[in-house]
C-alpha cells in the first residue's frame, strides 16, 4: 500500500521493511532509500503531503473516539543506538498532528518500583487509549536488549520475555491497537559521525552523553541482540519494520508512510451529529 500523499514512493515500503521469515539485520544497507525513487527535495515535498494526511486522520481517530466505543489507537515503537533520529520522528512526522490526540512514552532505566514488578508493568501503564496515536521511545524491548546484552537478567528470564512480549502485543492488536514496531539501522561510521557533531558544536553538547560510547563498544552484541528480536517476535500480527536510517529524510518518510498505512487501514470517519442540526441552526440563527 502507498500512501495517497507521497507521490515518489516506487514500491510497498511495508513490504520492502518488513522483518519476516529469514531475515539478516547485516544485509540491510544502512544508508539505503529501499522504494523511494526521488532525493531529498522530492522526500521534503512527500513528508510535507503526508503531514496533512496523518493529521487529518488523527483527528478524525481522535473525534471519533470521543463519540463512540470504537477501540482502535495506533501505537509507534521505535527501538535503535544512539543517534538514530528517534527525536526526530518524534518532532518531524508525529510532531505534525494535534497533540491532544498523541500519548508519548519514553521509557529511561527502571526506578525501584518498576523492577519491584514485572518488566511489562511499566508498559502497560503507558498504552495509548481508543482514539490516541502513542509514541514509545524505547519500549519493552530494552528488556531483551540491554538486558540481554549487559547480562540485567539471567538467560532464562530474557528468553521467558520473548513469548511474554508475544502474547501481550497479541492482546494489544486483538483489543484494537494497530502495532507499528520500527527499528531505526544506522550505520556505526554514521553513528560516529553525528557523535563528532555533538562534539563539535556547542549548541550539541546537551545531546552528548559520555555512556554513548560504553554502548557503542558493544555494537556487535547489540546487533545479535536485534536479530534474535526480530526472529522471535517480528510476528504476522505484530511485524517489525527496519528502516535504514543513515539518511534522516528517508527515516522520517518511511515511518511516516507506516503510520498512514495503519490508519488507513483503521479508516476512521467522522462521527455523526447527535443532535439536529437544522433545529440547531435555526436555534443560532435566533440567537
Amino acid at each position: 500500500m502507498i500512501a495517497k500523499s507521497q507521490k515518489h514512493w516506487t514500491g510497498d515500503v511495508a513490504e520492502l521493511l518488513r522483518a519476516r521469515q529469514g531475515f539478516a539485520l547485516a544485509d540491510v544497507d544502512a544508508g539505503a532509500t529501499p522504494g523511494h525513487g526521488g532525493d531529498k527535495a522530492d522526500a521534503a515535498e512527500d513528508l510535507e503531503a503526508g503531514a496533512e494526511e496523518l493529521s487529518e486522520y488523527q483527528e478524525r481517530l481522535f473525534a471519533r473516539s470521543r463519540t463512540t466505543d470504537a477501540p482502535d489507537s495506533v501505537l509507534l515503537v521505535l527501538q535503535a543506538m544512539d543517534t538514530a533520529g528517534k527525536g526526530g520522528i518524534v518532532r518531524h512526522v508525529v510532531g505534525a498532528v494535534d497533540p491532544q490526540g498523541v500519548a508519548l512514552a519514553a521509557f529511561k532505566k527502571p526506578t525501584p518500583e518498576e523492577l519491584a514488578h514485572d518488566f511489562l508493568w511499566r508498559i502497560e501503564k503507558r498504552l495509548p487509549p481508543p482514539g490516541f496515536i502513542g509514541v514509545f521511545d524505547r519500549s519493552h524491548y530494552e528488556d531483551v536488549l540491554i538486558g540481554r546484552v549487559r547480562e540485567l537478567a539471567p538467560p532464562e528470564e530474557i528468553e521467558r520475555r520473548y513469548g511474554a512480549i508475544n502474547d501481550f502485543e497479541r492482546r494489544l492488536v486483538e483489543g484494537g491497537t494497530r502495532l507499528v514496531k520500527v527499528m531505526l539501522h544506522i550505520s556505526p561510521e554514521e553513528q560516529k559521525a553525528r557523535l563528532t557533531e555533538r562534539l563539535d558544536r556547542p549548541d550539541k553538547y546537551w545531546k552528548y552523553n559520555p555512556g554513548d560510547l560504553d554502548e557503542r563498544a558493544l555494537w556487535p552484541q547489540y546487533m545479535e541482540a536485534y536479530q534474535t528480536v526480530f526472529e522471535r517476535t517480528s510476528t504476522e500480527r505484530a511485524p517489525w519494520y527496519v528502516v535504514p536510517a543513515d539518511r534522516k529524510w528517508y527515516a522520517r518518510l518511511a515511518v511516516q508512510h507506516l503510520l498512514l498505512e495503519a490508519l488507513e487501514e483503521i479508516d476512521p470517519q467522522w462521527p455523526p451529529a447527535d443532535f439536529d442540526v437544522e433545529a440547531e441552526r435555526k436555534r443560532l440563527d435566533a440567537s
